[in-house]
């Protein structure tokens, strides 16, 4: 647990209330404990109808209406069946659930205050729990069925946090029959009423995957896939059927007249082992023939086309392109493989964007409503990976900026090229020296206690420039005693400033109206030429001829037999 995070004493659970501010009226034995559980004589089972069995468009049409109407349990029942006897729709929703379910999760905090960072930091040790990528697999069963319910057990010791996130059956639910929005737990919290009760606040992770927009319950893939779905069972079984009949030739008995009926039957027996055994026995008096379709070869194409254009409608459902579920002619290594790849990242993006949401709303908020009180704003969870960014081009970019006097802020540098501040006291990497190796000395250690090596790196910029220098003039001093050409440069660089704001003077104006880096590099590109012709070196020039003079004049003092 984070240290800055103060966890209330055991005993003294903190007042409960909801996002507005109003007093929980729950008791917390209700947050601790399951209600959302299968029952044994209440409305909650765990058995199933099945209603795939026999399922034609006259029924499964039946099934959706009701669900409209607010009767979903064979709606759900038959979701579930499609996930286990459509192998391609399963392999698909499978790679939708785990490509969002495996992505970073990350927590933002609201602010930047000490308030703020603590609020984020619960959550961050919250996070870390192991089983938390098979709980988000569970909570994304909505892709498919339009919503999932995850019950929260809470566990109320030192601090206020989830202990188990339990999938429950999407059965034991349904949506109220006025708006059709609000979701409710289907005979109640003993499970044996027959009235649907309000979900109790912070209890469930609810979350509603939007296909399409209308109704929650008419927003999950499987509605969509339900037909193909429907028509791929069809066309399955026809093809069953064609290959038994067409497998095999068909197979004739003859008999002559006046056999006797024991003689027939064993005719007909033998007819139907050769089916099935291709083996039998017959009098001799008795003739059997196969007789082969001429048709029978071109006729399985049919089929066959009729699978594949179902099972490329659904991956268009489910994944939005083919080219990642099948292989295709000009699929991979082509420009159409990477445009379906960028579609599926788009829609994986969308996925996590609504998963976000939903955890922030149904964890973040009661996480940190529990344990550190009601906030104006509170963290968030976020479900994705962070925007790339170009670390070489920024830090170009930024050395050149900083070059030209442009501030640019160290807690920028550090979140964008991702390297941490250094812990007190950790060693720091640093450039070699160029004469010799740096010796300890009373001021090795910052002032928050860094230790500080050769060329310290705390600052980038600044870091790398000044010392290199330093150490060029320390060992410029240790060869020689200082003399009048020292004094010279020393007195000459006294009032640098003034020598060189003439000379980036016109780079200021030029820069002035910018907003941003991409400005200054476009105005540097164009105008750059114009800025220098327009730089004031009449200061430094005079300096230089001075110098130069007093040099001379040194020099002759200096050595006056030359």
């Amino acid at each position: 647990m984070a240290n800055d995070i103060i966890p209330f004493q055991a005993g003294t659970p903190p007042a409960l209330i909801d996002v507005r501010g109003r007093p929980l009226r729950q008791a917390v034995e209700k947050l601790t404990g399951e209600i959302a559980g299968p029952t044994v004589s209440g409305v909650r089972n765990i058995w199933s109808n099945h209603p795939a069995q026999g399922l034609n468009p006259a029924r499964l049409g039946q099934i959706l209406r009701a669900a409209e109407e607010g009767d979903e349990i064979a709606y759900f029942e038959l979701a579930e069946e499609m996930e286990e006897k459509y192998p391609h729709y399963n392999g698909l929703l499978g790679v939708r659930k785990r490509a969002v379910a495996q992505l970073p999760i990350r927590v933002e905090a609201a602010g930047e205050s000490e308030e703020e960072q603590g609020d984020a930091a619960i959550l961050r040790d919250w996070i870390k729990r192991p089983t938390l990528q098979s709980e988000l697999i569970e909570i994304l069963d909505a892709l498919g069925k339009g919503r999932s319910a995850t019950e929260i057990i809470w566990e109320t010791q030192d601090v206020w946090l989830p202990a188990k996130l339990k999938r429950r059956d999407p059965r034991f639910f349904e949506y109220d029959r006025v708006t059709g929005e609000q979701l409710l737990l289907r005979g109640g919290e003993d499970g044996a009423s027959g009235l649907s009760s309000p979900l109790p606040s912070y209890k469930f992770i609810v979350h509603e995957f939007s296909g399409k927009s209308g109704t929650p319950i008419r927003g999950g893939l499987a509605r969509t896939v339900a037909w193909y779905y429907l028509f791929a069972n069809f066309t399955l079984k026809d093809w069953m059927t064609f290959l038994e009949v067409y497998g095999l030739p068909l197979r004739v008995g003859k008999y002559q007249n006046g056999t006797s009926e024991d003689d027939i039957r064993l005719l007909a027996q033998a007819v139907a082992q050769v089916g099935s055994d291709a083996g039998c026995v017959i009098p001799q008096s008795m003739m059997m023939e196969f007789v082969t379709s001429s048709g029978g070869a071109a006729n399985p194409d049919m089929f066959k086309t009729m699978l594949t254009y179902v099972d490329d409608a659904v991956s268009k459902v489910v994944l939005g392109q083919t080219s990642s579920s099948d292989a295709k002619p000009g699929g991979l290594g082509s420009g159409q493989a990477n445009l379906h790849g960028d579609v599926r990242d788009d829609i994986a993006d969308a996925d996590a964007v609504e998963l976000s949401a939903t955890l922030t709303r149904d964890l973040a908020v009661p996480i940190v409503l529990f344990n550190r009180g009601p906030r104006r704003r509170y963290p968030q969870i976020i479900v994705g990976r962070p925007d790339a960014v170009d670390v070489k081009e920024f830090l170009d970019a930024a050395e050149r900026g900083v070059r030209l006097g442009v501030p640019i802020a160290v807690s920028t540098w550090r979140e964008r090229t991702g390297i941490s501040e250094p812990k007190p006291g950790e060693p720091l990497l640093a450039a070699p020296a160029q004469n010799q190796p740096a010796q300890p000395s009373e001021g090795a250690f910052g002032p928050e206690g860094h230790e500080k090596l050769p060329g310290d790196l705390s600052d980038p910029f600044k870091g790398r420039l000044e010392g290199d220098r330093s150490r060029q003039v320390a060992a410029a001093a240790q060869d020689r005693a200082p003399d009048a050409i020292d004094a010279l440069v020393e007195e000459a660089l006294g009032d640098w400033q003034g020598l060189v704001d003439p000379l980036l003077g016109s780079f200021e104006e030029l820069i002035a109206g910018a907003n941003s880096m991409e400005e200054v590099r476009e105005l540097i590109a164009i105008r750059a030429g114009d800025a220098i012709a327009a730089m004031d070196v009449t200061a430094i020039a005079e300096l230089g001829a001075r110098a130069g003079f007093a040099g001379k004049m040194a020099g002759l003092i200096e050595k006056p037999g030359r």
